[in-house]
């Protein structure tokens, strides 16, 4: 009885992951009745050649016992590939669940601003070793790094080689740009772009800088990104001088000397302007993230790995499964039929 319900279960169970295979059964049985009916009919020469004539023209046959028809058997074959398609089953088995990894793009300012000395040695030198930090702190995620002036560019999209990107962070510096300027809302929209050519879903975006030249642009992209569960969180790269509403206090950095040619960038500019905190707060708000300053980056990690381990820890506890294939178990006997239909003398 036992045997019995078994049987009775799979049955029950029994289904075709690939159903629409089975619309080629009747197509291939009646191509095979066509093919048995022009071969019995001397192969269309029948049309063409009077009967007398035919008959002589053909190969005397030999005399051994009368041969099977090969078409009942090519049908069969054809039968057992569409079935072995089809893919016939009954059984689950288990499954590995895998996560989707998190997707990181750091958007790195690289105005000449950034080359100002009140975050020693430099602002851009902070936003680096700040980058390091996050690339330790990488673990199952995917990192993009962007950087911008007057123009946006891709040093490297999404990878989990957080070696490459590594040593593409440390020459980073605004004498490498080919323009001087200062707008994020591009630099935002490519990381997007970034987010979406990937499996990515959500994700986060960090922007490094000092302050930006577009509100109103920067401002619509980080709503963008908001909207597809992005959050953009900036980084504050500036020293202690700077004030959240605007003003530099007492300590900030003073005025440096512009050098003989007036390269404000090759001497980091000739003021450190203080950074706007106001205006940094107002591209947080958008992107539904915060604004950090240099000092509160251990903060900022933990808000970045709170996404990675709680979607590794959502599918570890989750076994898996899916339908086992049965189909393959087809294919050694439709490897014995074609063998046999390809003999000496069958066709």
């Amino acid at each position: 009885m036992a045997l019995i319900s078994e049987w009775q279960a799979a049955l029950a169970r029994f289904h075709f992951e690939r159903p629409w295979w089975l619309l080629a059964v009747p197509l291939l049985l009646a191509l095979t009745a066509w093919l048995a009916r022009r071969s019995a009919s001397g192969g269309g020469w029948a049309t063409l050649v009077d009967a007398p004539l035919l008959d002589a023209l053909r190969l005397p046959e030999p005399q051994t016992a009368s041969r099977a028809s090969p078409w009942p058997w090519l049908a069969l074959a054809w039968t057992l590939a569409v079935l072995a398609l089809a893919g016939p089953t009954w059984q689950r088995e288990p499954a590995a669940a895998n996560s989707i990894p998190d997707g990181w793009v750091l958007v790195l300012d690289l105005s000449p601003s950034m080359l100002a000395p009140d975050a020693a040695p430099n602002r851009v030198s902070r936003a680096r070793y700040a980058i390091e930090d996050v690339l330790r702190a990488a673990q199952g995620a995917r990192i993009g790094l962007v950087v911008f002036s007057a123009e946006p560019y891709t040093v490297t999209p999404l990878t989990d080689d957080v070696a490459t990107v590594r040593g593409l962070t440390g020459p980073l510096s605004p004498d490498l740009m080919p323009s001087s300027g200062n707008k994020l809302g591009p630099a935002l929209a490519m990381a997007q772009q970034l987010l979406e050519r990937s499996t990515t879903q959500g994700g986060h975006v960090v922007v490094l800088t000092d302050g930006y030249a577009d509100p109103d642009q920067a401002s619509a992209a980080a709503e963008s990104l908001r909207e597809r569960s992005t959050t953009v969180d900036v980084l504050a790269i500036g020293g202690a001088g700077s004030t959240a509403s605007g003003g530099s206090s007492p300590s900030a950095s003073p005025a440096l000397p512009l050098p003989a040619d007036g390269n404000a960038a090759a001497a980091g500019l000739a003021t450190a302007e203080p950074v706007d905190r106001a205006l940094l707060q107002q591209l947080a708000r958008a992107g539904g993230g915060r604004v950090f300053e240099l000092t509160e980056i251990p903060a900022l990690l933990t808000q970045l790995q709170t996404k990675v381990p709680r979607s590794a820890t959502a599918l570890s506890d989750v076994e898996a499964e899916r339908w086992r294939d049965a189909g393959v178990w087809l294919l050694p006997p439709l490897l014995l039929l074609v063998a046999g239909l390809a003999r000496r003398g069958w066709w």
